[in-house]
């Protein structure tokens, strides 16, 4: 039997037979248009006018993340920018489908130069070309392919749409080329709950028809497997479905793990709740942000907030102010160019020089707790130190916020972590943005995606000083990353210091299950060992093979 590898989205396994998504439409011949240059532009306009509604349709369909991504897509569609780019290129005797390729490749190669949250849009652009040039030649755009019985989906990568229409009663699995454990695809696949496992080295040479197994808890695919192999499979699964109960979250010697949702939106609130979510470890308030002309009101904000709190009564509810600028850029919190936006001016930095945007939303939010009787914690994302630390708490107590903290997502705040845990309620680690910053490796770039792996023994350690200075001072530690959601990682982070972990919710079932098979000590000593590793994928082996007890 071959085996193909990867990172795998979860812990599930499935099996069935291979179906590619088809190659991508070919790049449209640089040729010179016969028709007049307004004739050409008005059926560019026409083309790009039907991709911004199928996208805010397909968006509509799917809600949650994938909803905002797909909107994200529909405004880059109507971008002045890429129209006037398009005009002159036809102008200078393009055809319309020629121009419009050409333009948003331009745009494309701009965005990934910029590192950071733009060169992921750079993707996104790529997959908005292609529909427009689908439009333009009326042909169908090369997407998921249709089937009467389930398979096993492989792909260079898919594009958020894709992924995010997904039927799953058809698609048993995913299996990409491309991406890696924060990528687009990886998240909306760890959302949906859909077996997955990305920046697999080899999938290019699965074929249609070839059987295979995934295993996401390994990030393996066997090829062509044995009747006794695809037994086992059967025999897993169901042993999976039947040790997840809605119980609140705990290792097997009864200390307690509070297990979050991580939310974006409060419409996502009821589905968490239905998948055994115990509260709210994030909440990203951007969605009420990213798309305004000017910062929405603290009535807008406080209707938001108060419906996220009333979903979770006497439950907490930790939300995260404002997390942009630099990367995310907003108008009204000043705009600026800057050559490196990951490393710029974002999150608490941006927050501070635009402090009425913050006072708004703190008030907003003490307004809607004090209607509420959720248990609402507030933290500050991107804090480097004591005294940003000190600056948040000091403005969040003047509005009367009782449990304030803040997102450990840079490597100062973990290596000053025992003077913030001091001046604040609690510490939520985020290991996205601590993974990208500790290795140096923008997480959305991917030339160098293997580097965004949490299991990293250097982001481990990172964690357990924050962990350490929890502890110490009796001041609660969260992990709100992705990282959450790897159940056999779920345990380290535990054994690391972590009290609560927030995830996406289709996650919540896999973690419970996972740490109810280890005590205390247990999930200690395996990150004892995760931290004395020497690499991402030698830490991981290690802590499987020490719990197969090989």
């Amino acid at each position: 039997m071959m085996e193909v590898t990867g990172i795998g989205v979860g812990r599930g396994i499935a099996v069935g037979p291979v179906l590619r998504m088809p190659e991508p439409l070919p790049e449209p011949a640089d040729i010179a248009s016969e028709n007049e240059p307004l004739v050409e532009l008005e059926r560019a306009s026409a083309a790009l006018n039907e991709t911004t509604e199928d996208l805010n349709v397909l968006g509509a369909r799917a809600g949650g993340d994938a909803k905002d991504v797909l909107e994200a897509q529909a405004l880059m569609a109507q971008d002045p920018a890429v129209l006037e780019d398009i005009e002159e290129r036809i102008g200078s005797g393009k055809t319309a489908e020629r121009a419009v390729f050409e333009a948003f490749r331009a745009y494309q190669y701009v965005l990934e130069s910029m590192g950071g949250y733009l060169a992921g849009r750079g993707a996104d652009l790529k997959d908005v070309a292609q529909r427009v040039v689908a439009h333009l030649q009326r042909v169908p755009l090369p997407g998921v392919p249709v089937s009467d019985t389930p398979f096993v989906l492989v792909a260079g990568d898919l594009a958020p749409a894709d992924t995010a229409l997904l039927d799953l009663d058809k698609v048993l699995a995913l299996v990409t080329r491309d991406g890696g454990p924060t990528s687009h695809t990886a998240i909306l696949a760890r959302a949906k709950g859909i077996v997955a496992v990305v920046g697999a080295i080899g999938a290019d040479d699965l074929t249609d028809g070839m059987t295979v197994i995934v295993d996401a808890s390994t990030g393996n695919i066997v090829v062509n497997p044995s009747a006794a192999a695809i037994a086992q499979v059967e025999e897993r699964r169901s042993a999976h479905a039947a040790s997840a109960p809605l119980t609140p979250g705990a290792l097997a010697d009864g200390t307690p793990v509070s297990l979050l949702a991580n939310l974006g939106s409060p419409g996502e609130a009821q589905a968490a709740v239905a998948l055994g979510a115990e509260g709210v470890g994030l909440f990203r308030t951007e969605f009420l942000f990213l798309d305004a002309a000017q910062a929405p009101s603290v009535e807008e904000q406080r209707v938001q907030y108060l419906a996220l709190l009333d979903a979770f009564p006497g439950k907490k509810v930790t939300v995260r102010v404002l997390d942009a600028g630099a990367d995310k850029p907003l108008a009204f919190l000043g705009e600026t160019h800057e050559e490196n936006p990951a490393l710029g001016r974002r999150g608490i930095r941006a927050l501070r020089d635009a402090e009425p945007v913050l006072r708004d939303q703190l008030q907003a939010l003490a307004e809607a707790s004090a209607q509420s009787e959720a248990d609402l914690w507030v933290m500050a994302p991107m804090v480097a130190d004591a005294g940003e630390t000190e600056y948040f708490v000091s403005l969040a107590r003047e509005f009367g916020l009782k449990t304030v903290g803040i997102t450990a997502e840079v490597p100062a705040a973990a290596i000053l972590a025992d003077q913030i845990a001091e001046r604040t309620d609690f510490v939520s680690i985020g290991t996205n943005d601590l993974t990208q910053y500790t290795m140096a490796a923008d997480r959305l770039l991917g030339s160098v995606a293997s580097y965004q792996d949490p299991w990293h023994p250097a982001v481990l350690r990172m964690i357990k000083s924050i962990g350490q200075a929890g502890r110490a001072l009796g001041k609660p530690v969260g992990v709100c990353g992705e990282s959450a959601a790897d159940p056999l990682l779920a345990v380290v982070l535990v054994g690391l210091g972590a009290t609560d972990l927030s995830m996406t919710a289709a996650a919540l079932a896999d973690v419970r299950a996972e740490l109810l098979r280890h005590t205390l000590a247990e999930a200690q000593d395996l990150a004892a060992r995760a931290v004395a590793a020497t690499s991402a994928a030698d830490a991981r082996a290690v802590v499987s093979a020490a719990i197969s007890g090989s």
